[in-house]
């Protein structure tokens, strides 16, 4: 099972889900400043950030086989 680097499992997700993700992790954006911009709800930015982290994690931990 081939693993992959941080980098491309980012270049994995939806084009949405990079850009948030990048706002708020790289350039220390809020959910509110993400969504003023984006022009949308916070609670959605919050719910993308949170499905988008998930889907990098699954990515991750199937990357490695389960501890016998």
């Amino acid at each position: 099972m081939a693993q992959n680097t941080l980098s491309e499992l980012l270049a994995s997700l939806p084009t949405e889900e990079r850009f948030i993700l990048t706002a708020h992790y790289t350039h220390s954006r809020t959910a509110a400043e993400i969504a003023g911009a984006l022009g949308v709800p916070e609670r959605a930015v919050k719910t993308v950030i949170e499905l988008a982290k998930a889907r990098l994690l699954a990515a991750v931990l199937a990357d490695f086989p389960p501890a016998p």
